[in-house]
């Protein structure tokens, strides 16, 4: 079972994924003119206002948080690491790229899960990936499809890794038996998804900001500490990632197509661009300015904070401490970004990063539930017994992950992972011209000093895909 879970793996992602994403995100990036540099500066003047909210929908700072809660996780501790120990350090360049041209990606995708939402039987706003490939290319199929890829993925898979992750920390900080650790979880993650999705922004929203500042305080401290190892880091980093010099950890060498692989692959799975979560989300979310595209500025800053700026964090933590250097076969994922602290800091750096990847990791599990439940809903099985039967699915992956192998579960995200992007960035691409017109509206009215407001007058060829009421012209905001 293992070989033929590594044989599907290596075909998706050794040849078609990685130049569809590549490939994606490099015409996003052209044909939006780099809107990431450009309008860069934008993303914040928008964050003034994004705690404004109405009945229908959450605020788009919490479905930043939420989409925050589900990027920042294993992949930016655990992740890292095996990039690193897979891929050597040339694998950081790649993740950076993956995140510049996915930053592009991300603003198309959550621009049109804004313009295809809809409402659920409670008045709440729901969409997302599999809406508008229904709505916006009329192919329900392709809907249904992804939607299944996600609820695996995430409502299954994409858990157990999280689960993983935090029973390896704990095991390895304070000796705790996984058993113990994957009933605490099902337990504390029970009590949240309960609550619906407002619940889980609520929770996201509190604990995301702050352990993720605290986490990235301590990585500037330690990055400080090393100062003058920090240009040798980044030139080894660049060096690495084009074969100008051997990268090696221990014994090990790397060559650019591990590199590369092991950059994407990890890059993809922390930040999620392309990738089609991060848009249910998005959808869910009130945007200020009301407009479509404001929501695709918000998720954009998702994928930078993710993938910039902690998993960058992760890197030069490793790098820097000396941990790479070391003898490696003995350890792997999130043993050597614990390793690495305690090298930096002492013997508190286990304990830490166990607390950071448990508050991480279980906000990932309740947000990666949201996103299943929004996609039951699209495939109209959101009865109440169906919902009750998933959820407790989901609970038990929880519990599965916290005692399974990790090379098994990582290579089962990775499928995962590869089929839901596939499914999303053809769709994307195909409705691309739409978000792209809407950039332009957007941009036009920011030039002209008006607030940008969207009005589906001014598009009737997509008057008839949306749902009556949504985007009403004349709708009080």
């Amino acid at each position: 079972m293992t070989d033929l879970i590594k044989f599907i793996n290596d075909i998706l992602w050794g040849s078609v994924l990685i130049y569809l994403l590549l490939g994606t995100g490099i015409y996003f990036t052209l044909r939006t003119r780099f809107i990431q540099i450009r309008c860069f500066r934008h993303i914040f003047s928008v964050l003034k206002s994004s705690t404004k909210s109405d009945g229908a929908g959450i605020s788009s700072f919490q479905a930043l948080c939420t989409s925050l809660a589900a990027r920042v996780g294993t992949g930016n501790l655990t992740g890292v690491a095996i990039a690193l120990t897979a891929g050597g350090p040339g694998a950081i360049f790649w993740m950076w790229l993956v995140a510049f041209i996915g930053m592009a990606t991300s603003f198309i995708e959550n621009t049109l899960a804004q313009l295809y939402k809809t409402k659920d039987d409670h008045g709440n706003y729901r969409g997302g990936p599999a809406f508008y490939m229904e709505k916006g290319l009329g192919m329900r199929w392709m809907g249904v499809l992804f939607s299944i890829f996600l609820i695996v993925s995430f409502g299954m898979v994409f858990n157990a890794v999280q689960a993983n992750a935090i029973a390896q920390a704990s095991n390895v900080a304070f000796n705790f038996d996984p058993m113990y650790v994957g009933i605490t979880l099902v337990i504390l993650s029970g009590a949240v998804i309960f609550g619906g999705l407002r619940s889980v922004a609520s929770v996201a929203g509190k604990i995301i900001p702050l352990i993720a500042g605290a986490y990235l305080l301590l990585a500037v401290w330690i990055i400080g500490q090393n100062i003058e190892h920090i240009p040798a880091i980044l030139a080894l980093i660049f060096k690495s990632a084009f074969g100008i010099q051997e990268a090696a950890a221990g014994t090990l060498s790397y060559t650019i197509s591990q590199a590369m692989t092991q950059g994407v692959q990890r890059g993809l799975f922390s930040n999620e661009a392309g990738m089609g979560s991060a848009p249910n989300a998005a959808a869910s979310a009130t945007p200020y300015p009301p407009h479509p595209a404001s929501q695709g500025y918000v998720q954009m800053l998702g994928v930078f904070v993710d993938t910039i700026v902690i998993c960058t964090a992760t890197a030069m933590i490793i790098l820097a401490s000396g941990a790479l250097d070391q003898s490696t076969t003995d350890i792997s994922g999130i043993e050597l970004t614990q390793r690495a602290l305690t090298l930096a800091i002492g013997s508190w750096g286990a304990p830490f990063v166990a607390i950071a990847i448990f508050f991480f990791a279980f906000t990932s599990i309740i947000a990666n539930y949201a996103y299943a439940e929004s996609n039951l809903i699209f495939l109209k099985r959101n009865h109440p017994v169906v919902l009750l039967l998933f959820r407790c699915i989901a609970l038990g992956m929880v519990m599965f992950g916290s005692m399974a192998e990790l090379s098994v579960v990582w290579k089962m995200a990775d499928i995962a992972m590869a089929l839901m992007a596939i499914t999303n960035l053809t769709a994307i691409l195909l409705l691309s011209g739409i978000a792209l017109k809407l950039a332009e509206d957007y941009n036009h009215q920011r030039f002209i000093g008006k607030i940008p407001t969207f009005n589906i007058r001014r598009y009737p060829e997509l008057e008839s895909q949306l749902e009556p009421g949504i985007w009403e012209p004349d709708k009080p905001r």
